[in-house]
């Protein structure tokens, strides 16, 4: 079989795309959701893979900035509406477009790429770790009360139509990203991402709706959410599904959460995606009537391993020798030296002795400060080579607070 990967023609979006819509079950997508990747979409930052007229395989790469530990934003390749077809798998395609995209990504300068998996187990072997996750929360509020703090009872909140409060909404997002790592700053159009809601994507629930809170007439946070009517024989057991969940400060957020709980005619309030240290596990009365579930988000991939590494900062000073095995980017093979703490670092080829080996692969999956390199360890995947180093690097490559995907792509 012959096939060519090339990158993607305008006149060729909509054939490539149903292809992607194939390999992902065959359900099409609504207009509205096809109008915004079509126009989110860089054809010069996509691949397609032909054989003949036919596409066979899918991948594209948003141009993001990623907050790092430290607070600083990196340019990074979302790695995207990756797909194989089911009539061309183990043929190597998959390998091939991951070939010319990190080959590319590299050439753009950006020294991260990034993604979230369909299925986790496929990327480790191209050097993606999972890098930061995310918690699913299922509130039996019909028995948890939000323990709110003072000044709760000072947040207003109302009502107002998602479409007009999306600038309101999208101000306080602003000011909230980059608080952890792991976020997105949003480029012009992404605004329009949370607004998305398809009737066929709802499940039997209510149209988007949106909270506000405010206080001194200015918006300090909001939620959106559906409700979805249920009931039990002749007993209410609705069912409020929280999409997003964003507030300034702690009497904002727990305003938010508190109305959530008290809805009428609801008794659960879920919310899918979560930071795994999210403050509402302290706001909630009683945590074993919260499901918590935690599951893989963002997965980090270090194209330029010293470039990456010097372009976030360390809780503890550090000074360590990195072994670094790299079978799909050999650039980044070999040994690296590490100097930084909470000011910056430097991260430069060396010579030197290697107090830690591992793979790019595990640098991706600590690099946002989430999974310890000790974890990694006790899984034999780092190997420690001086004494005392593996205990130094974990405190050094922590973050205070967890990173967190705020949504996908």
């Amino acid at each position: 079989m012959t096939t060519d990967v090339r990158v993607l023609r305008q006149d060729e979006w909509e054939h490539w795309y149903g292809r992607l819509e194939l390999a992902f079950g065959g359900v099409p997508e609504s207009p509205q959701e096809r109008r915004l990747w079509e126009d989110l979409t860089d054809l010069d930052r996509s691949v397609g893979v032909w054989d003949g007229a036919e596409c066979v395989g899918t991948a594209g790469a948003f141009p993001f900035r990623v907050s790092v530990p430290g607070g600083a934003f990196v340019a990074a390749a979302g790695v995207t509406m990756v797909s194989v077809a089911a009539t061309h798998r183990r043929r190597g395609i998959l390998t091939a477009m991951m070939r010319r995209q990190l080959d590319d990504v590299r050439a753009w300068g950006e020294p991260l790429a990034v993604l979230t998996a369909s299925e986790p187990a496929i990327y480790g072997r191209f050097g993606y770790g999972v890098g930061s996750r995310q918690s699913r929360l299922v509130i039996d509020s019909s028995r948890v009360r939000i323990d709110a703090p003072d000044g709760t009872d000072d947040v207003r909140l109302r009502f107002a139509d998602p479409g007009e409060a999306a600038d309101r909404c999208e101000a306080v997002y602003l000011r909230t990203v980059g608080t952890r790592p792991g976020m997105l700053a949003r480029s012009p159009g992404w605004e329009r991402l949370p607004l998305l809601d398809p009737p066929q994507g709802r499940g039997g629930a209510s149209p988007l709706q949106c909270v506000v809170a405010e206080r001194d007439g200015e918006t300090v946070g909001f939620a959106r959410f559906h409700n979805k009517p249920e009931s039990e024989g002749a007993v209410p057991d609705g069912r409020v599904l929280a999409r997003e969940v964003t507030a300034l400060d702690p009497a904002a957020y727990a305003a938010l959460w508190r109305f959530l709980c008290d809805i009428d005619l609801t008794s659960t309030v879920e919310a899918r995606n979560r930071p795994v240290d999210d403050p509402l596990l302290s706001l909630v009365s009683d945590i074993r009537r919260c499901q918590v579930r935690v599951r893989d988000s963002l997965h980090v991939r270090l194209v330029e391993v010293g470039a990456a590494l010097e372009a976030r900062t360390y809780l503890t000073p550090l000074d360590v020798v990195l072994e670094v095995e790299d079978a799909f980017c050999p650039w980044n093979a070999g040994r690296w030296r590490l100097s930084g703490d909470a000011k910056g670092a430097t991260c430069e080829r060396t010579r030197e002795r290697p107090d830690l080996a591992l793979s790019v692969r595990e640098l991706g999956a600590a690099y946002l400060g989430d999974v310890s390199l000790a974890e990694l360890a006790g899984a034999g995947r780092v190997r420690e080579l001086r004494q005392g180093a593996l205990a130094e690097a974990t405190v050094a490559f922590g973050s205070p607070v967890a990173p967190w995907l705020q949504h996908g792509f």
